[in-house]
């Protein structure tokens, strides 16, 4: 478990230190924008009060904020309950702290904003891409995508 804590307090802290410094330090919410590599990556500031894509965003909407606190609780408490029960490989305990670590630097987002803040916006070969994400969605990402796609077997 301790593997588990390890990579969910390293992801937790690093995307709220992002989200620190682009909310308040760069002020991206007032200056809206700020081009790293042209072309290639900006920070773009946008508030995501539903989930993936703003999916079930409903302007800000209490009640949303709440309902997705709770999945995102659950999913955690799934997540954990799995790792105890099933003791798998030390990449299966980085990978459930991936996605435990990410799911509650989105959770303060919510208490603290009402909504995720989003940043990173990434294009290329002149496809601008309207979306933004942040540290905490990369985690969940490849966390998801580890345990779903490496064997989890059990820890001899």
């Amino acid at each position: 478990m301790r593997t588990v804590f390890w990579a969910g307090f390293w992801v937790f802290l690093l995307d709220q230190l992002t989200k620190y410094l682009v909310v308040h330090v760069m002020n991206l919410a007032l200056v809206q924008e700020v081009v790293v590599i042209p072309g290639l990556l900006h920070f773009r500031m946008a508030w995501n009060y539903g989930i993936n894509f703003g999916l079930f965003a409903s302007d800000g909407a209490d009640a949303t904020r709440w309902i997705l606190i709770g999945v995102a609780a659950l999913i955690s408490g799934g997540v954990l309950f799995w790792v105890q029960r099933e003791s798998p490989r030390w990449i299966g305990r980085v990978a459930a702290g991936l996605v435990i670590g990410g799911a509650l630097g989105n959770v303060v987002d919510r208490f603290l904003y009402g909504a995720v803040a989003d940043f990173v916006n990434v294009s290329c070969c002149g496809f601008n891409n309207p979306y933004a994400f942040n540290v905490a969605d990369v985690a969940i990402f490849l966390g998801a995508a580890m345990l779903v796609f490496l064997p989890a077997d059990k820890e001899a």
